[in-house]
Formats: C-alpha cells, structure tokens, sequence
C-alpha cells in the first residue's frame, strides 16, 4: 500500500495555518497594517505556483523555498531579502513539528498494518518529511519513506512510482495508492496502471475517472 502524505494523512492545510500564524505574530505584521487571512491566502497562492513548477522540473528547490516568501512579501510593498530568507527557513523547521492528522489517521494504519506493508510517496523534501512522519507519531507504520527528492522525480511522473517499486520490492498488480490530489496522486497512479483510492473529504467535485472515493480514510475499512 503506498499513501500520499500531505492533506491525505497529515493534514497540511491546518498545520500550515499554525505555522503561518506564528510567524505573522512573531515578526509583527499586523503592526506593518497586513491583514492576517490576506497575508496567508497570498502566501498558499504564491506556495501552490511554486510547487507547481517544482514538479515540472521548471525551478530548483531553492527557488520553491525563498520565491514563494519573495513574492508574498512584495504583494504587500516589503522587499527585504533576508526576511524572506529568514521566514523560509523558520517555516521550514516549525511546520513539520506540528501533529495535526486527518481524522481515523491512526486508527486505519492500526488496522492495516498486520495486513500490508505500507509506504509512503510523496512531493516534499526528504528531511522535512520524514519529520513530519516522526512527529506525529506515523513513523511506525511505514516500511519505505519516498520521497520526491529521494528519488529524483516528483508525482505524477513515472520515474518516482518505478523508484518506490525498485526499494518496495512492489508490484503494480500488487499495489494500490492512496491520495488527495487528482493531477500529482491519480493521474500518476493511473498512468502506472495501479489501483487506486482518490481521498476527497470536502467532496469536491470534479470530472476526473476514479477507480475508488472516499470522504473520510476509516472507509478502507470497507474496501481493503
């Protein structure tokens, strides 16, 4: 069983917030006149661009690491190199601290680890991932972290999926992933030919072929 990690276990969104509003507090902004809900839309907006980019190989990580805090700070006329430095590398090492998990995360690694081996694969950075897997308590569930900079290429591509086969020693017609995004976790795992569960827990409507849906993870249950 492979999984995605962010907002399919681990729940990215509202660990980002903590971690966002920390730093808003604790570098002043509000005194700088910057709304808070305005500063982290920006900052999840300028994120998402850069991440996209990142996985079609048209920026470095260095360049997803400081250009996303670049651009959020102009957007509110701060242009200040080392703060963008600054707040990259705090939010780089306070978000994985954070233990928030989607709800029944434990309770259906409980029930699936007798049953399979299971892995992870997923777009991050190595040692930010694997802390965030420490962290919050998930490190023993899992045999195989991989990771998009372990493995030189990022989902949906193909190369990442042919890596976790080689370390996994898994097969497509073995193999079932387990993910939220359609465009990195769907489409890969359909264009390897695996089974495949897209995990949708606001419902979100959408036009992409699925082999399987669920709203909240305790509904493997039912299907693994």
């Amino acid at each position: 069983m492979f999984f995605d990690l962010d907002e399919t276990l681990w729940d990215f969104k509202r660990n980002s917030l903590e971690t966002l509003h920390e730093l808003f507090v604790q570098h002043q902004f509000e005194e700088r006149g910057i709304e808070k809900e305005k500063f982290f839309e920006r900052y999840h907006y300028h994120n998402n661009i850069y991440w996209d980019l990142f996985r079609k190989g048209e920026v470095n990580r260095e360049e997803l690491r400081t250009v996303r805090w670049i651009n959020t700070l102009n957007e509110f006329d701060i242009e200040d190199a080392a703060l963008s430095k600054n707040l990259s590398d705090q939010y780089l090492h306070l978000l994985p601290s954070k233990k928030n998990l989607f709800e029944d995360t434990i309770e259906i690694l409980e029930y699936l680890k007798p049953k399979y081996s299971i892995h992870i694969i997923t777009n991050g950075f190595e040692e930010v991932q694997l802390r965030k897997i420490e962290i919050s308590g998930m490190a023993p569930y899992f045999t195989h972290i991989i990771t998009s900079e372990r493995a030189c290429s990022a989902k949906p591509n193909r190369e990442i999926f042919l890596y976790a086969f080689d370390v996994t020693g898994a097969t497509v017609r073995n193999s079932i992933f387990i993910g939220d995004s359609i465009d990195a976790d769907i489409k890969g795992a359909q264009q390897m030919g695996m089974d495949h569960v897209l995990f949708n827990p606001e419902s979100l409507p959408h036009q992409q072929p699925v082999m399987m849906e669920i709203e909240s993870l305790i509904e493997l249950k039912s299907i693994l």
